[in-house]
């Protein structure tokens, strides 16, 4: 967000997530390409159990930096590290940091984080000039569909393999606004496993796959966790070849980046009156073309 509304000026570290070439102050434990998904799932259920974290701060650096405020999150701490832990650090600073936590639970808290972190900068107007862009996005595909009178699409977004996660937070609100509908989705919550059983009987027209954290790629390697389950065949989704994987970072990350995920899973939910950008056609693969890679 803070590039997007061309502020990085002001940014002088960020978390090992970020792809900028800012220093990488927040690092993980979790080397998430060692492990299958039931493997993770385990190892952050047990470190949950023991009250651990799986990220750490490095102070050394922190204390170089010496900042004037730091933006936290207390959405997940399984994707990042939470306020508390970021607090014990900052105690040991001689000059202390304001600390700004931002906690969206849906679509809107995520526009609402924009302003707030704009505003704490004093560059309020930036906020307000990418909103209004990213409203003019998000406006255009809901007028289409109206104008279309498009049915909504049933739909599911998985938020893990193995075990299955449903999706929560804002990703049921970009459902949405593209034109679809999950009711196996947690509006405005978290993520819950979900049985195979109830995936079934659901049956979902259009299943897009992406895991927390992953991308395509990543996924691939373990879509045969999916595929090999009982009655995968019998799905919807599966008949219609409407099961697709995409980028996570278009639905489980925070930012602005949410409005690209609308984008496509409108082409994807109705190709007929959509076509998924140019710029986001390398963030997603039709399973039909994951199996001809694999083959």
């Amino acid at each position: 967000m803070i590039y997007q509304m061309e502020l990085e000026e002001y940014l002088y570290g960020v978390t090992f997530e970020c792809s900028s070439d800012k220093p990488k102050v927040v690092r993980s434990y979790l080397e998430r390409n060692t492990y299958s998904s039931e493997e993770i799932e385990r190892i952050v259920s047990q470190t949950k159990a023991e009250g651990k974290s799986l990220y750490y701060i490095d102070e050394e650096l922190l204390k170089a930096i010496s900042p004037d405020v730091i933006f936290t999150q207390d959405v997940c701490d399984v994707c990042q590290i939470d306020t508390s832990y970021v607090q014990r650090a900052v105690h040991k600073l001689e000059k202390q940091p304001l600390l700004v936590p931002l906690i969206p639970r849906n679509l809107e808290d995520v526009y609402q984080n924009a302003i707030t972190i704009a505003k704490t900068l004093g560059k309020e107007e930036a906020a307000y000039h990418l909103l209004a862009q990213l409203k003019k996005r998000t406006d255009s595909i809901i007028d289409t569909l109206r104008k279309n009178n498009a049915p909504l699409c049933r739909v599911m977004v998985m938020e893990w393999l193995n075990p299955i996660y449903n999706c929560g937070h804002w990703i049921p609100y970009q459902i949405a606004q593209a034109g679809g509908v999950d009711m196996l989705s947690n509006p405005s919550g978290y993520s819950v496993i979900t049985s195979w059983e109830k995936v079934l009987q659901y049956n979902p027209e259009v299943l897009v796959i992406a895991p927390c954290g992953f991308h395509v790629e990543r996924s691939v390697q373990e879509i045969k966790t999916l595929t090999t389950r009982p009655r995968w065949n019998e799905l919807s989704a599966v008949k219609t070849s409407s099961v697709y994987i995409a980028d996570a970072d278009l639905f489980t990350q925070p930012s602005t980046k949410l409005v690209d995920g609308i984008e496509l899973l409108a082409g994807i939910f109705h190709p007929d009156i959509f076509q998924v950008p140019e710029s986001l056609r390398n963030k997603y693969l039709s399973l039909n073309t994951t199996v001809r890679i694999e083959r």
